[in-house]
């Protein structure tokens, strides 16, 4: 019966006039984000970023935010993750597979040392667990679609303060991972002509040490065709760990927030059907010939549909917190980049 109500529940939202408000507004955001992100100047950012902050824009419309806000939670949590499992066909694993064993294990080396150093140095500067943990993911893994994907493995009680400060949390990962993204981005096509690198180490280190896949097609395209190919295939090695990292992630967070409070209630760990799903995408556009035609499209629904659950984001943040709450977390992801871009310099050189 509880299933079943709150299924009513959903559809009553659904089949209603602020949701249909809030889908419009953030389809927008999320259309306008993707034609800017064609732009030259404005392609380093990336669409999903570009749509959040055109949500943040939206706030200038109050009185139509208020009306649609039940919709736009709504958008912020399952479009989120739908746009999670259709970005899942992007993944071949036959061309991962085909990048050999050296790419799959840079990959998790370089996830778990980012995770693990940008984690240790944010809680040293005093971040509480819930944005540190973003933060570290966001960097380590594919910028915003990390943080989103890891933070709803993160669950919290029903208090009402404390799943604000979640959500706000999230939108300054993002805004960590936007900046950090962009400016190591113009650093290391800066850095190009210093390091004597072949095509395919070039391509290494970027897919290997910069947050978004855009920002590593962007840095990668200024090697040539071998290298952007490369910078691809080796940042969607890293995107491919989203889901088991998930899973750790959220199995490590309730045990981290049992021992901070013992007396709390237990909290079950969530399950990510939606990683499943994510997981089975990739599998089905790899191994199914009749969805290769279609994966393109869908991949584009998939940032479609990411880009209007960014952009609800954008429409809650708090600019407040986003000037403040972020700073410590920004230096300790700042000094984890510094030393995750040597790690991969050094690695792609050795190595490949």
């Amino acid at each position: 019966m509880s299933i079943r109500k709150g299924e009513s529940e959903m559809l009553k939202k659904i089949f209603s006039w602020p949701f249909a408000c809030a889908a419009l507004l953030t389809l927008i955001c999320s259309l306008a984000g993707s034609y800017l992100a064609t732009l030259p100047y404005l392609k380093v950012i990336g669409a999903l970023v570009i749509a959040l902050l055109l949500g943040m824009v939206m706030q200038v419309g109050r009185p139509v935010l208020d009306y649609s806000r039940p919709g736009i939670g709504l958008i912020a949590n399952k479009f989120l993750r739908l746009g999670i499992i259709l970005l899942g066909f992007k993944l071949n694993l036959i061309a991962l597979a085909q990048a050999g064993i050296k790419t799959i294990a840079l990959a998790v080396v370089v996830v778990t040392f980012t995770i693990l150093v940008t984690y240790q140095l944010a809680r040293r500067f005093g971040v509480d667990r819930h944005l540190a943990i973003l933060t570290a993911s966001g960097t380590g893994i594919c910028g915003a679609a990390a943080v989103m994907g890891i933070s709803s493995q993160l669950t919290s009680d029903d208090d009402p303060a404390t799943k604000l400060r979640h959500q706000e949390n999230e939108v300054v990962a993002v805004a960590i991972v936007a900046i950090l993204g962009t400016l190591f981005t113009l650093i290391e096509i800066g850095l190009k002509p210093l390091l004597h690198m072949t095509a395919l180490q070039f391509g290494v280190m970027t897919g290997g040490s910069l947050h978004e896949i855009a920002h590593a097609v962007a840095a990668g395209s200024a090697g040539g065709p071998v290298s952007l190919d490369t910078a691809i295939i080796t940042k969607l090695s890293r995107v491919l760990l989203l889901a088991p990292v998930a899973i750790l992630v959220g199995i490590w967070y309730q045990k981290a927030t049992r021992q901070a409070n013992p007396t709390g209630e237990k909290q079950p760990v969530p399950i990510p059907w939606f990683m499943l799903g994510f997981i089975l995408a990739s599998v089905a556009g790899t191994f199914i010939p009749g969805l290769a035609a279609l994966v393109p499209s869908l991949v584009k629904l998939a940032y479609l549909l990411l880009g209007m659950a960014m952009a609800a984001l954008g429409m809650n943040v708090n600019f407040s917190v986003l000037f403040t709450r972020g700073k410590n977390a920004l230096v300790a992801a700042g000094i984890s980049s510094v030393l995750l871009l040597a790690l991969v310099a050094t690695l792609s050189k050795t190595f490949f």
